[in-house]
């Protein structure tokens, strides 16, 4: 523990210098919403080392994460809004309030009770708060499967949802045909609000299905990629070019990639 608070204000004071005049000229000139871009890049970067089950270098890229919380919180500090101090206390006072059971004298026996609690938790804080909507909550410059994700459960835990799984899948039914309409309507606008549609009910059947969309998705990406690179090696086993493959014929490699 000592260590790590050893560590921490170096952190501290290492930024402190690179901000101050004389610093780095780059550091100083950065604010807070220059650096948003670089928050969400070394989040990606700390769930692909998870990912590849790299331990060293997640922790390089949790440092790196680690990095942004302190540089903004020095900007944050210089501009008189919050400084570290608040970000940690914030933080700090959340766990304590969320987790009564450990702190407090709640009893909750299972991980099902302790998150139904921090969910009730939070939605009394958030009608305490003066900005009580909903879905005020949802961050919008976040990555729009992931705001569609937490839109969805808030939007149900209101009462407004879907009641069978079902239903969900004559909806989907339903906004391939809007898309398909929208499409020979020539309009682009319209196009791209149906295909928004019918991605917005493809999140929420991976909610109703107990999956995590984002997580989902990269699993498919990762899937595909692995099968696609076989196809090419097969490919270029043959002599032939991509381009000289029928369509059937690239569907039976594709179907050889998945069995093998």
């Amino acid at each position: 523990m000592q260590e790590a608070a050893r560590e921490f204000t170096k952190l501290l004071e290492i930024m402190r210098q690179l901000r101050a005049p004389g610093g780095c000229p780059w550091d100083r000139e950065q604010t807070l919403e220059s650096l948003r871009r670089y928050v969400i890049e070394e989040s990606y970067e700390v769930v692909d080392a998870i990912e590849r089950q790299d331990w060293d270098g997640l922790a390089e890229e949790l440092g790196d994460l680690q990095l942004q919380i302190v540089f903004q919180s020095e900007i944050g500090q210089a501009e008189g809004l919050f400084d570290i101090a608040r970000v940690l206390r914030k933080i700090n006072d959340k766990l304590v309030r969320r987790h009564p059971h450990v702190f407090a004298k709640e009893s909750l026996g299972t991980a099902d009770a302790v998150t139904q609690r921090w969910e009730e938790l939070k939605a009394l804080e958030k009608a305490q708060s003066p900005d009580g909507g909903k879905l005020d909550g949802v961050a919008r410059n976040q990555p729009a499967m992931l705001e569609a994700s937490q839109i969805g459960k808030r939007a149900a835990k209101a009462g407004f949802d879907w009641e069978r799984f079902e239903d969900l899948g004559e909806k989907i039914d339903e906004e391939f045909r809007e898309v398909g309409e929208a499409r020979q309507s020539g309009d682009p606008g319209r196009v791209e609000d149906e295909v928004g549609d019918l991605l917005f009910m493809a999140v929420n059947v991976a909610r109703f299905a107990g999956v995590d969309p984002e997580l989902a998705l990269k699993r498919a990406n990762a899937k595909f990629r692995a099968r696609f690179g076989k196809m090419e090696k097969a490919v270029a086993d043959s002599g032939r070019e991509f381009e000289d493959y029928t369509l059937d014929e690239l569907e039976d490699l594709w179907q050889s990639a998945k069995d093998t």
